[in-house]
């Protein structure tokens, strides 16, 4: 446990380094090229023509997402450069979720019995929170909501919000019923642990 451990904490940290410097180039190149296509910078220049070989043949399918959901061409580079930021946060995420797992795992294993039935109820209440992170953040970008990727997210938190959303008013275009479906998992997860904890004792 304690090697796998130490393989995931090795792995994030450079994984975070590498996602900040691919974010830092990312940003630049998204900004170029935004410059180019708004004619910021000169349209027939090396760097357009750089561009325009080299970086707008990978932008193609971000592209065009981004004219079926009704926004324009030129937002492309910055559309891609917000797609790699929630692409490398859910990395991150999901390799503390990991990490999250093994140390459990590791406690429920030293406990015995009791402690794998206080696993599946840490790992239950961690998934719907995780697929709630994840529905949250792919709301923000429209066309990213329709992805195979993240669509799994809805089926396993609609159950949650549906009802929300029929006690708690919008405020304007904010729906809150995710924020109070996170604080009302953390406190029924603290509720059934402290059940399971006192009755195992």
């Amino acid at each position: 446990m304690s090697t796998l451990l130490a393989v995931v904490a090795t792995l994030t940290a450079f994984l975070r380094s590498a996602f900040l410097v691919g974010g830092v180039v990312l940003g630049a190149v998204a900004t170029a090229d935004w410059a180019v296509r708004t004619r910021r910078l000169n349209p027939f220049g090396s760097v357009a023509r750089f561009l325009r070989a080299r970086v707008d043949p990978q932008l193609a399918g971000i592209e065009r997402r981004v004219l079926r959901a009704g926004g324009r061409p030129t937002a492309t580079p910055l559309w891609a450069l917000v797609a790699y930021a929630i692409i490398a946060l859910l990395v991150l995420a999901g390799l503390e979720m990991i990490a999250a797992l093994v140390r459990e795992a590791a406690f429920a294993t030293a406990m015995g019995g009791s402690g794998l039935l206080l696993l599946v109820v840490r790992w239950t209440f961690g998934f719907l929170t995780f697929a709630l992170l994840v529905r949250v953040i792919s709301s923000w970008v429209p066309t990213l909501g329709a992805s195979r990727w993240v669509r799994w997210s809805f089926g396993a938190t609609e159950w949650m919000l549906r009802p929300l959303r029929g006690l708690i008013p919008s405020l304007g275009v904010i729906d809150i019923t995710p924020i109070v479906a996170y604080i009302g998992l953390k406190v029924l997860q603290w509720a059934v642990e402290t059940l399971l904890l006192a009755t195992l004792r």
